[in-house]
């Protein structure tokens, strides 16, 4: 670089070349340098969430007059830029980098304060007129700002991605319960033959248990909306104003449409993963049962000849690079590998939960990128279930008739008629004979026909109890 391509930056260790069209700046510089690990890069939510404090934060430490109103001005006018999708490929630092977030938050300090020296008329890297530390991180610490900006990036990413995500599912679920509520297949327990079932009630239960993950995970994340902002470098609120916590807390409510608080006690808010813990424990219950389902829905769309073909997937790409018109239930296998990542997110999200020594954890990168890319990546998939996958569901009437009718388990509910042991008897006799159920019972003499027809009544027998 020639001296018109960089500018000269100086930190605590020396100076250095910073190229002058970037806006972030020395600390920034040596991070990239020393994590040069994955190439991930900062999660677009968990940049907002960030971008969001360093919003608030400004305003409120302007209002309290802990920093000049001409600053914190231009820094908020900095961020709503970075908000509206500017300078976003400024964010450079590795997700696996320095403890406790360090490297990350300097990068947005920077890249914050040099925008704001533009705005006021000055070039980048002049400090002495807006400094990173001094004005765009007054009051604060990467300590009580990384843990913040994981509880907004959390609640961010709920909101926008994975609520209605599950929201879009549950409906498309019940709408194939109405759809498939008199249709009668074979139950099966154990992969083999069960009692008669209403297909349509497997999609309503299916409904139902994705709504009561919907109410766990809320629940779970009502923690995250206690903040420990405001606690500074240790929880004790060093170099803060007394009102700057409330503030900020009220301001980023506003900003995402959320009631906020101050945590009673900054520094356990500062030590304790737990939130993020428990939301991920959440999303991992979330996620085996979508496995789950998604295994079901593969195994009733087996086939199409030698599999069960009870249902149909909607065909969204060919199936195979080698067997012409085969079709793949895509949309569902993506969804389990997705669900995989996410469960194992959620024991890398434990690890570092527990890895906190004395004051702070400092593994809250990690805990940051899995929590909100876990979140993010499990809304996606089940929204592309819902749109590739459910909603054009069909069934095969006929063929789910003839499991329901050739199933041995039907002999269940002739046990208070004719006892279990002569049950068992007609149903190895079925088998062995391919003969069916009900003939073998007339053949015996167990049961006349009219007392036949009216136990292995399909429709009743499939019916769920009313309340």
């Amino acid at each position: 670089m020639t001296e018109l391509d960089y500018r000269i930056e100086r930190d605590s260790m020396g100076e250095r070349q910073i190229p002058k069209d970037v806006y972030y700046g020395i600390q920034t510089l040596r991070a990239t340098e020393n994590f040069s690990i994955s190439g991930l890069k900062p999660l677009s939510t968990y940049i907002d969430a960030c971008i969001l404090i360093k919003k608030a934060t400004a305003i409120a430490n302007g209002e309290l007059g802990c920093i000049p109103d001409e600053i914190a001005r231009a820094i908020a006018q900095a961020a709503d830029e970075v908000l509206q999708g500017q300078f976003r490929d400024q964010f450079v630092v590795d997700v696996y980098q320095a403890g406790a977030g360090t490297s990350h938050h300097m990068n947005v300090n920077e890249v914050l304060g040099n925008r704001a020296l533009e705005l006021l008329g000055a070039e980048k890297g002049n400090y002495q007129r807006v400094s990173p530390n001094d004005h765009v991180n007054y009051g604060q610490s990467t300590n009580d700002v990384i843990p913040t900006a994981i509880r907004i990036g959390g609640l961010l990413a709920l909101t926008h991605s994975l609520y209605p995500a599950l929201d879009s599912a549950i409906a498309a679920l019940n709408e194939k319960a109405i759809a498939f509520q008199d249709v009668v297949k074979s139950g099966r327990t154990h992969l083999q033959d069960a009692v008669p079932v209403r297909l349509g009630e497997g999609f309503r239960a299916w409904a139902r248990i994705l709504g009561d993950h919907l109410r766990r995970i809320k629940y779970a994340s009502e923690d995250l909306c206690v903040l420990g902002l405001g606690g500074s470098a240790s929880g004790t609120g060093l170099n803060t104003h007394p009102q700057y916590r409330f503030r900020v807390a009220e301001l980023l409510g506003g900003y995402i449409d959320h009631p906020l608080s101050s945590a009673p006690h900054l520094m356990a808010a500062m030590q304790s993963m737990s939130p993020f813990v428990s939301v991920s424990g959440a999303l991992r219950n979330l996620a085996q049962d979508l496995v789950k389902i998604s295994h079901d829905l593969r195994l009733m769309d087996s086939g199409p000849k030698t599999g069960l073909k009870e249902i149909q997937l909607p065909p969204v790409q060919p199936g195979s690079s080698i067997m012409p018109g085969k079709y793949n239930p895509v949309m569902a296998e993506m969804l389990s590998m997705v669900c995989f990542q996410v469960m194992g997110y959620d024991s890398a999200i434990a690890l570092a939960g527990q890895a906190g020594q004395l004051e702070l954890n400092v593994m809250m990168p990690l805990i940051a990128y899995d929590l909100i890319n876990g979140i993010e990546i499990l809304g996606q998939a089940i929204s592309g279930l819902s749109e590739k996958c459910i909603q054009g569901i069909t069934v095969q009437d006929d063929r789910c008739l003839d499991y329901a009718e050739g199933s041995l388990a039907l002999v269940t509910a002739l046990n208070p008629h004719i006892g279990y042991l002569n049950a068992a008897s007609v149903a190895k006799e079925s088998l062995e004979t391919g003969k069916s159920i009900r003939q073998i019972v007339l053949e015996k003499g167990l049961m006349t026909e009219e007392e036949l027809a009216k136990v292995l009544d399909l429709e009743k027998m499939s019916q769920l109890p009313t309340v």
